[in-house]
């Protein structure tokens, strides 16, 4: 699969949401507390690693190393970013969401039968 291309699945996009509302402080664990508090969603660290791994080979997600501190046993970390392809992506995805769910607020708004 080419970079920027590829169907986004349900939890990528999350991911990739997870990451634009951390902005600087999008690392691995940061991500899946944001998953937790905001999709009510525990998520493995294999799952997140793969989605993260993967979303970067679809040329969705980037990542840079931080600087290695102390606190962290003089290890760096990964910090996360979307791409413009990601973005992209996920406009896309939320305008074919927005359209097939178009007439059925009655059925997907809170208080439903």
């Amino acid at each position: 699969m080419g970079r920027g291309s590829g169907y986004l699945g349900e939890f990528e996009q999350m991911v990739l949401l997870a990451v634009l509302h951390l902005g600087e402080g999008a690392f691995a664990v940061e991500i899946a507390r944001e998953l937790e508090a905001r999709a009510q969603r525990r998520v493995s660290r294999g799952a997140l690693y793969s989605s993260l791994e993967r979303l970067e080979r679809k040329g969705y997600l980037e990542w840079r190393l931080e600087e290695a501190t102390s606190a962290r046993g003089g290890q760096p970390r990964r910090l996360f970013a979307a791409t413009r392809a990601g973005v992209e992506a996920l406009r896309a995805a939320h305008a074919a969401w927005r359209r097939m769910s178009e007439g059925l607020e009655d059925v997907l708004e809170p208080g439903a039968p």
